[in-house]
């Protein structure tokens, strides 16, 4: 899995849990954080995570055999 892809599904979780938040508690930790939902830092890690989130879309669609590393052959 490349660096992109890591960092890409890191930043989808961490919408995850505050769509969680907005779910289950009615708060939204990125609005709470950077001024509410109409401040400009708020709309562009809304649009970060929606962009990391259709970009980890390529994950689901890749071959598991490439997302896997062959492990290394044990030397004696």
């Amino acid at each position: 899995m490349s660096g992109l892809q890591r960092v890409a599904l890191i930043v989808t979780i961490i919408g995850a849990i505050n769509w969680g938040l907005i779910g289950f508690f009615s708060f939204d930790l990125v609005a709470a954080i950077f001024g509410g939902q109409a401040a400009a830092f708020s709309r562009v890690i809304y649009a970060v995570v929606g962009l990391a989130g259709l970009y980890s879309l390529s994950i689901l669609f890749t071959p598991n055999e490439e997302l896997e590393e062959s492990p290394e052959p044990e030397r004696q």
